[in-house]
């Protein structure tokens, strides 16, 4: 009778424990591909630096990263993407690359420039090469698009920002390493280490190079954060570039580099511990 009794509990014990790893499995899948992709959050950080200028305290920036716009990143999404940035009211805003997942074979290009044209920011809108706006024959696409839609493509150059007081930032941009021709000198050898310098890259891992130069922020995407990360492990892959740095901010030798998780999703559409984000910064001098 124990003997049975054993059996049985043995046996109902282990179907319960595959019946709630089908559960968790299953949960675990709705949640990775239907809730935290969708979960955007907004990354709020204050830059505080003795270069930047007194009348820029308080100057606010937003970038964005990574949409990769696809069936699984949608016009729509995009259309709550840029109502959530406007509502922040950005003085310069900033996008670090990857607009489209393969633009070749994307279907809606035209829709896409009425959408980022709504961003509004004071100070303009400026941005660089990803690796998938080069790949898929999209160079010429994105750069059309990106610039129909009121940014500036930042190509190995520097522009300044500046006040009607005539003080300034600087705002660089590097081509993408990957897939692009980046030229370290081009966009950073005449910066003046004076000036609050910083530098669009959307690879993270462009910092080992541009630490080198009068880069006193870097901003990068490219790696979604991992995309998926275990607990106690961090992301299971990371891509090419994103190996040293995938995700948050970082001290570089004197040089900060912050890599944002970006919005949308790659290869796999999942999301797991690395939601979406759109930073904000809030730049001060003291």
């Amino acid at each position: 009778m124990t003997k049975q009794y054993s059996r049985r509990s043995f046996l109902k014990g282990l179907l319960s424990f595959s019946f709630g790893s089908l559960l968790l499995a299953s949960s675990g899948y709705t949640y990775a591909r239907y809730f935290e992709p969708t979960m955007l959050g907004v990354e709020k950080l204050k830059m505080i630096d003795p270069k930047i200028p007194i009348s820029f305290e308080g100057f606010t920036i937003v970038q964005f990263s990574d949409t990769h716009l696809s069936e699984y990143f949608t016009l729509k999404q995009l259309e709550t993407l840029v109502n959530k940035i406007n509502s922040l009211s950005p003085d310069l805003i900033l996008f670090t690359g990857d607009l489209m997942d393969e633009p070749n074979n994307y279907t809606h290009i035209n829709e896409i420039v009425p959408v980022l044209e709504k961003l509004k920011a004071p100070f303009g809108k400026y941005a660089v090469y990803g690796n998938h706006d080069h790949g898929g024959y999209g160079t010429d696409i994105y750069k059309n698009v990106i610039e129909m839609s009121g940014f500036t493509l930042l190509l190995n150059e520097a522009t300044n920002i500046s006040k009607a007081d005539g003080s300034k930032i600087v705002i660089a941009g590097i081509d993408d390493l990957m897939l692009g021709k980046p030229s370290y000198e081009g966009a950073l050898g005449n910066l003046n280490k004076e000036f609050y310098n910083i530098l669009l890259a959307h690879e993270p891992d462009a910092a080992l190079e541009t630490k080198n130069y009068f880069v006193d922020l870097q901003l990068s995407g490219h790696s979604h954060g991992g995309q998926i990360q275990l607990p106690f492990y961090g992301p299971l892959i990371t891509p090419p570039y994103a190996m040293h740095y995938f995700e948050g901010m970082y001290e570089v030798d004197s040089m900060k580099l912050y890599v944002n998780r970006g919005i949308g999703t790659t290869r796999l559409p999942f999301r797991f511990l690395s939601p979406p984000e759109i930073t904000h910064f809030t730049l001060s001098p003291k």
